[in-house]
């Protein structure tokens, strides 16, 4: 024994001839690897009985660390370069010079079946060693660069034109110290609008990049230490053995190790559209950021992150968030002809004062005629010309609603915030308020009206259900326990003999493979290991069922095909079936209706019905029909049926009661059959119980797709289930709709439904079961399926497109009001009430804390008691005229009033006249910004104690008007009021409740007011 293990010592001598200079962990790993290693040479030694020849043990060519694959010097024989050349350049030379897919997956110390060891020590040298799976996003965009943008806008640059105007003007007429009170004050105005928006704009940025984080962290199916388990993408590392199915995104760069039918679309790399043929063969290069189009694979990771070529592009892109919605153009629009039509205005003022000024119809203080030709001085021709100026200046100035565009800001970053808590997560601004206009959603059934938990609750063999396994044949549970394992893309997994298991896997395999191990003992290991696979063709949403050949490796002569999926699609490949005791018996006419009526009866139970059919054919043939990769299909065994319960979601009845109630058009599109549809459907509250499968109400995809184009615009609107389905039928149905004149909201989870969610005005995916093409497809991600958060959704769409009306009717009340009294004044008398000042402090208050009291009213009931709106409704409506009309007017009246009888009325001078006009005017608007809360409803006080912030910004509003007109005299140009006056102007205030309340009784026309006016 001794003079083996010194054999075996020598022969490793070379290996342990390392440097001494290493560290005590490189020393306890030099050590750990000195045992690991003379043990096995002794074992070999003894099992082969060579005790003289050192040459003759299997020494390593390549004397490393290859063994202990847990630090980084375990993949010394491979680097990331050569790793990354050899997918990149699709490079077989150099695959081969690694000994093929299996010796770069032993240099990788990764076993084919069992993947990495996936410890925390594992994971991290693999991180260190490769790198990490994650890419360098650009520089995120900094405060500097919003405030930039907002200079860029127009209304911005018109106001900082008038700014300096009026800042010369006003310095040229009172000198330094007071004259740059006007132009500084818009200068400031100007300065708080762009901060606001800036800010807010970069706050959006901020939540779009987080949002960005949130839909980029993509669940992958990884197989560690034998078992199949769900990570995060960026937790891939190299070594990795990931499984792939069809819609998932191929989350690094790697090489095919194992699957059947892989299709990949790489069109997202290449640009060409046609699918990829993956396979081990030929081809078995994947690449990070490309979709499984068809089929399923196991890979091999070798590149992560920036190694990737997807890494490399990502990291170059950053997110637009840039995207302007069309409430927002819409809105930019208004603004636009709301100041066009204030330069307009004031243009006009410019030329009547001129006019007025030059023509000698104008008096100074002491009653002089202020122009007298030649014998008026330059100096005062040139004040008074400055005067005129900036008194029109003061009208482009409260003409311009520049508040406008950020209270959609507001409204939407707030709405996208509250969404995201109610598990909404919007990818794409404009379908925050395209939802608020939606007339119908299309719906699936599975995982979004139903809780997608299934299990097998009915089992029939031949014509029989079976309640005990032992009464089932051995021949016939073998067959069974063969088409269950062998034709799935779900695993099994058991730590120890005694531990629970563990199921993976789409939830309909994972019901089939607990049924099958818990009540049919099926061993999944031994029948994978007893069974050769020769073809697959995998499950999709067309064909509806999944298909595949085997060979025992006992018997090579004969050939197994089985095929699962939908019980009537089976039972039409079926010329005979199997009963309980084994026999095959022929499928007559009447045994194929007994049989429909089984599948029939599950399905009113709304089960989902899965039928299994098998058929043995000789090697010979198989061998003739494995060149068109086509399985039999025609004359097949029917082995038996399962019924799969999955129960409906609590609550989703009550939130397809609340969308209906809303006037929004619930469709449910399924690819179940007809009967389990409408069993769901009439449970859910799409259907009516009287509403029976003969009524025009439910119909099945190919029907559908049968019907002329005129038959489908006829009917589309009576249907409210479409049955076995595929998704071009969804993408049929969705197209009709919007030809009616709908705006049609779809929910979709598949790969293939990527048209459809395309097509529709909003696309809602699923977080949970949504393939990452459908997701990319959507506007909407609902995180957690759930029907409910699509009416949540719908609630909030319509809270955005309310609260940008409330804000509208508010800021066009203030825009008229003041463009009135100021254009009335200046043309009567020469001079406006309103100075710059005050008229920017009004528009301030307005636009910023206006937008942002109202912008953040939360949704309510009564949101979803009304229609939705159409696509062609006037933004601001016939209601919203009518209450801002009637304010504004108001507010004209008793300013005007002030105007010309207030000095006489309250017995003051000029100077507090005009502070009691601008008091009264700001106090009208605090007030009726509670009027501004309810567009129709007369209780405008309903839930103001829930928004918090509206009181506050109330009261802060109040407290600074208080300090406007008391405290800050000089730069309001303002005078103190007394007590007296103050009641007075709260009283002329307070008038505007009343007023709201007794408006909101009149009717009004639906024929839109003003109809040229579709902003």
């Amino acid at each position: 024994m001794s003079n083996i293990l010194y054999v075996g010592l020598n022969c490793i001598e070379p290996i342990l001839d390392m440097p001494t200079n290493r560290s005590i962990p490189n020393k306890r790993w030099h050590l750990a690897f000195t045992a690991i290693y003379s043990s096995r040479a002794l074992y070999s030694l003894l099992n082969q009985k060579k005790k003289k020849k050192c040459r003759k043990l299997p020494v390593p060519s390549n004397p490393s660390f290859v063994v202990v694959n847990v630090k980084p010097e375990a993949f010394s024989s491979i680097d990331h370069t050569t790793l990354t050349a050899i997918v990149n350049e699709k490079s077989f030379n150099k695959l081969l010079e690694f000994g093929g897919i299996e010796g770069v997956a032993d240099a990788l110390g990764t076993g084919i079946k069992n993947g990495i060891d996936g410890s925390v020590n594992d994971v991290a040298l693999r991180q260190e060693a490769f790198g990490s799976n994650t890419y360098q996003r650009p520089p995120a965009k900094r405060l500097f660069h919003f405030v930039v943008e907002a200079f860029k806008d127009l209304t911005i640059l018109i106001l900082i034109f008038c700014a300096a105007l009026s800042l010369g003007f006003g310095i040229k007429e009172n000198g330094a110290k007071e004259g740059w009170y006007d132009g500084g004050s818009i200068f400031v105005a100007v300065f708080l609008v762009i901060s606001v928006s800036a800010v807010s704009n970069f706050r959006q940025n901020r939540q779009f990049e987080k949002l960005s984080k949130v839909s980029n962290n993509i669940k992958v199916d990884v197989v560690r230490n034998g078992r199949r388990q769900q990570i995060s993408i960026f937790e891939v590392v190299v070594g990795d053995v990931v499984c792939l199915k069809i819609g998932d995104q191929v989350p690094a760069d790697g090489l095919f190790l194992d699957g059947h039918s892989l299709q990949v679309d790489e069109s997202s790399m290449t640009g060409e559209s046609d699918h990829v043929e993956i396979n081990s063969h030929h081809n078995p290069f994947l690449f990070s950021g490309t979709k499984v189009a068809d089929g399923y694979a196991q890979m091999l990771v070798t590149s992560v992150g920036m190694n990737t070529t997807w890494g490399e592009m990502m990291s170059t892109i950053s997110r637009d968030t840039n995207e302007q919605t069309p409430l927002q153009a819409r809105l930019n629009k208004l603004t636009s002809s709301i100041g066009k039509a204030g330069l307009a205005v004031a243009f006009l003022v410019l030329v009547v004062l001129l006019v007025r000024y030059f023509t000698g119809n104008t008096e100074d203080e002491n009653g002089n005629q202020e122009f007298n030709g030649s014998n008026t001085k330059a100096d005062d021709i040139v004040n008074s010309v400055v005067r005129i100026i900036a008194a029109a200046v003061t009208i482009v100035v409260v003409a311009i609603p520049e508040g406008l565009p950020l209270a959609v800001t507001l409204t939407l970053a707030y709405s996208m915030k509250r969404m995201m808590a109610d598990q909404a997560m919007v990818r794409k601004l404009s379908a925050c308020e395209t939802m608020g206009s939606a007339t119908t959603i299309c719906t699936d059934k599975t995982g979004t009206l139903t809780l997608n938990q299934m299990k097998v609750t009915k089992f029939w063999l031949g014509q029989d259900p079976i309640e005990d396994s032992s009464l089932i044949s051995t021949d016939l549970l073998n067959l069974i326990q063969q088409g269950v394992a062998l034709n799935t893309t779900g695993s099994v997994y058991r730590a120890t003999s005694g531990s629970n298991y563990e199921f993976s896997g789409s939830p309909t395999e994972k019901a089939i493979l607990s049924w099958a191990v818990l009540e049919l003992d099926m061993e999944m290991e031994i029948l994978i290991k007893d069974f050769t696979i020769l073809h697959v063709e995998a499950f999709n949403s067309e064909k509806k069922r999944s298909g595949v050949s085997i060979r025992s490796e006992a018997d090579h002569n004969t050939v197994h095909v089985h095929w699962k999926g939908a019980a009537e699609m089976i039972l039409a490949m079926c010329s005979s079936y199997y009963d309980a005791s084994g026999r095959m018996k022929d499928i007559g006419d009447g045994e194929r209706m007994t049989f429909e009526q089984i599948i029939q009866g599950m399905a009113a139970s709304s089960l989902r019905c899965i039928a299994f059919a098998h058929k043995q054919i000789p090697e010979e043939e198989h061998e003739i029909r494995e060149t068109s990769q086509k399985l039999e299909e025609d004359s097949l065994t029917l082995i038996g049926l399962v019924g799969i319960k999955d129960p409906c979601r609590p609550g989703v009845r009550r939130a397809v009661e609340d969308c209906q109630y809303a006037g929004v058009n619930v469709k449910m599109i399924t690819g179940d059959n007809v009967f389990t549809a409408r069993a769901i459907a009439t449970e859910c509250g799409i259907l009516r119980p009287d509403q029976g499968i003969n009524n025009e109400a439910v119909v099945e995809g190919e029907v559908f797709r049968n019907y002329t184009p005129e038959e489908r615009m006829e009917k589309v609107d009576k249907i409210r289930v479409m049955a076995r389905s595929s998704p071009f039928d969804k993408l049929l149905m969705v197209q009709c709709l919007k030809q009616k004149g709908h705006v049609v909201a779809v929910t979709g989870d598949g790969t293939n439904d990527a048209p459809a969610l395309r097509e529709a005005d909003i696309g809602l995916s699923m977080g949970i079961q949504g393939t990452e093409v459908a997701k990319e497809c959507s506007d909407i991600i609902i995180l957690d399926d759930n029907f409910a958060s699509v009416a949540t959704v719908l609630k909030w769409g319509r809270c955005v497109y309310n609260n940008i009306q409330k804000f509208i009717q508010f800021q066009l009340t203030v825009n008229v009001a003041a463009l009135v009294i100021n254009f009335v004044a200046a043309i009567s008398s020469g001079d406006v009430p309103l100075t710059a000042v005050q008229l920017l402090w009004v528009n301030l208050i307005m636009d910023t804390l206006g937008a942002l009291a109202l912008a953040t009213e939360q949704p309510t009931k009564e949101l979803m008691k009304r229609p939705p709106v159409g696509r062609t409704e006037p933004l601001i409506t016939n209601i919203m005229w009518r209450n801002l009309l009637v304010q504004a007017l108001y507010q004209i009246g008793v300013l005007l009033t002030l105007q010309f009888k207030g000095e006489s009325i309250f017995g003051v001078n000029e100077k507090v006249k005009d502070t009691l006009i601008f008091n009264t005017f700001v106090l009208c608007q605090v007030f009726n910004e509670f009027n501004a809360r309810k567009l129709e409803k007369k209780n405008v006080f309903k839930g103001i104690h829930k928004n918090k912030l509206f009181l506050g910004i109330i009261g802060i509003t109040i407290i600074l008007q208080v300090a406007m007109v008391e405290f800050l005299k000089k730069f309001a140009d303002t005078e103190r009021l007394n007590w007296g006056q103050w009641g007075a102007c709260l009283g002329i205030a307070a008038i505007s409740w009343p007023l709201g309340w007794v408006v909101k009784s009149i009717s009004v026309s639906k024929k839109p007011f003003l109809s040229y006016l579709r902003w």
